[in-house]
């Protein structure tokens, strides 16, 4: 088994006045070259969006986006004709493909709007671009965790272009939990959203990184209330 350890205060940051985001991985102006990304998983960005304020139309393609929203409304609209809001529960996914523009506003003008944006690179180059979202029950992700994208269209929660699968739980202090990769060539990168947790061994709280990979198998002990975002990706791209 191999790991890496991604403390929430070692990540890259970026003051716009209306924008507030820690990087996890080298984005924009923040480079390491020692976190480029982790196999497939290319950028994890924790965003603050100041009230009515937001991302103006811009261009993505060959990548799969997904945004997650922790706090807030955020209005999303794309060149494929979708407008919609999204906010706490809600999972988004886009296969920018051959290329799409899209925004994103904070919909709300008194309150700030918080959201992880999560790019994955893909194992198909230039596919029609597509847009999709669900809703997830907070019951669901009560102490288990609950599988909320994947490369499947048929299966659980949205999917994406590449061999990837993403889990969500909420755990109460003391419980624990074994994940199994779906794949022995992945990986799995986990991100604690709140609490404090034990990955392996390695003590984590919260927005800490924590990656593991030549394993088939991790567990998991929620030392606090907990709340825990894992993605397996593939290492090799």
């Amino acid at each position: 088994m191999k790991t890496i350890v991604h403390k929430a205060d070692t990540r890259g940051k970026a003051d716009h006045g209306w924008l507030h985001s820690n990087h996890s991985f080298s984005f924009a102006n923040y480079y390491n070259p020692e976190r480029m990304n982790f196999g497939a998983l290319r950028v994890l960005n924790d965003d603050v969006v100041s009230a009515g304020m937001g991302f103006g139309k811009h261009p993505h393609d060959n990548m799969e986006i997904i945004s997650i929203p922790l706090e807030g409304d955020l209005e999303h609209k794309d060149s494929m004709g979708n407008t919609t809001v999204i906010k706490q529960g809600d999972i988004q996914i886009m296969s920018a493909g051959t290329g799409i523009f899209h925004s994103e506003y904070n919909k709300n003008n008194d309150a700030p709007v918080k959201f992880l944006q999560i790019w994955i690179i893909p194992n198909q180059k230039n596919v029609i671009p597509r847009y999709d979202q669900i809703t997830l029950q907070e019951s669901e992700l009560k102490n288990q965790l609950l599988q909320v994208l994947s490369p499947n269209s048929k299966d659980s929660g949205v999917w994406i272009h590449q061999n990837a699968w993403f889990h969500i739980g909420k755990f109460e202090k003391g419980n624990s939990i074994s994940y199994e990769l779906k794949n022995p060539n992945n990986g799995v990168y986990a991100f604690i959203l709140e609490g404090d947790m034990n990955i392996e061994g390695q003590s984590l709280n919260k927005r800490d990184g924590f990656g593991v990979w030549d394993t088939t198998k991790i567990n998991i002990i929620a030392d606090s209330e907990s709340k825990i975002l894992l993605m397996e990706v593939p290492m090799s791209i």
